[in-house]
């Protein structure tokens, strides 16, 4: 902008990586969802399994992309009106949190797929393991990246409901900032 002021939205790249991110995510848990439609061992099972890997794959790929580009070349729009410093402290937390959770639960998986000794997928690729085979360590991480898939729902809903709280309630441009562009 030539007059300084500060943007009113976040850049189009922003608004697309930050939807694609949720796009993956949903697919994700979408395919190691419908894998138990099938029986252990089928072809569409495993491919759904598969599918699960490159998706968390790509989740953590985009969020590190994201996560360079919002610290070093995306300017954050201010909210209007101002959330009180203690709401915005807590959407602070809130988006650290899920930055985490980005970046943690696809690493959870990869190193699960090590420690099972399973090939890891990635669009035509296999990725090398992170750890060496081990069982018990498997099962370990098993249970922790379940655990964390759980914790997703609810962090996610979560991030969403707060956005409609702003724009809702709060009736500021928090959930504005983030949304395409209606047309003209």
């Amino acid at each position: 902008m030539s007059d300084g002021a500060a943007p009113k939205r976040y850049p189009n790249s922003a608004i697309l990586l930050h939807w694609l991110v949720l796009l993956l995510v949903v697919a994700a848990y979408a395919c190691i969802l419908m894998r138990v439609n099938y029986e252990r061992g089928s072809d569409i099972r495993e491919g759904l399994k598969a599918w699960h890997f490159m998706l968390g794959l790509s989740v953590l790929g985009t969020t590190f992309l994201r996560a360079g580009l919002r610290a070093f070349v995306w300017k954050t729009p201010p909210i209007t009106p101002p959330p009180p410093r203690l709401l915005h402290l807590l959407s602070i937390a809130a988006h650290l949190a899920i930055y985490v959770w980005l970046i943690a639960m696809p690493i959870a998986g990869w190193v699960l797929l090590s420690a099972e000794g399973d090939p890891i997928p990635f669009w035509g690729l296999t990725l090398p393991p992170l750890t060496g085979v081990n069982e018990a360590f498997a099962d370990q991480i098993k249970e922790l990246h379940e655990l964390g898939g759980t914790f997703g729902y609810f962090l996610l809903g979560l991030h969403a409901a707060a956005a409609l709280f702003h724009h809702y309630v709060m009736k500021d441009t928090t959930l504005a900032r983030m949304l395409p562009r209606r047309g003209r």
